[in-house]
């Protein structure tokens, strides 16, 4: 996987690459929905989730609060390794919500992606069960991915 940020403020994000597997496909030769949502996931665990990131603290206890999935073009097997751009569209209390535009790979940066979603994750305590204030480094981090 790459990661960086893209061109012009308004376009800030960070990158990912994403593989798609055989088993990813459905019976119609595109990338099942369920599988899209784990691609999804694997996109941001390098930008969100890696040692020596803010918001590492959140690999403890982080629940999805809210997940829409747009379907604007199919994506296949062959489209992979897929381009995830993603970034922060808000940041509350105790959550966030990312954005994201996927592409197939090798696609013009400026061409309409083929999906286009949103994640929302709440700070959990696992051991309280409950939600938690996300931390000022956590807050400073996602808010330095926010588009504006």
């Amino acid at each position: 996987m790459s990661e960086g940020l893209a061109g012009t403020a308004e376009r800030v994000g960070f990158h990912a690459k994403v593989g798609v597997r055989w088993s990813d496909m459905d019976v119609f030769q595109h990338i099942n929905h369920a599988r899209m949502v784990t691609l999804l996931e694997e996109a941001r665990i390098p930008w969100l989730f890696e040692d020596g990131q803010p918001t590492v603290t959140l690999r403890d206890g982080a629940v999805i609060a809210d997940l829409h999935v747009r379907y604007r073009g199919q994506l296949r097997h062959d489209d992979g390794p897929l381009d995830v751009l993603m970034w922060i569209e808000q940041v509350r209390a105790v959550d966030f919500t990312i954005g994201y535009e996927v592409r197939a790979g090798g696609a013009d940066p400026a061409s309409p992606p083929s999906i286009v979603a949103s994640t929302q994750i709440a700070a959990f305590d696992i051991d309280t069960q409950r939600l938690r204030r996300l931390t000022a480094p956590e807050r400073e981090y996602l808010e330095s991915w926010r588009r504006g």
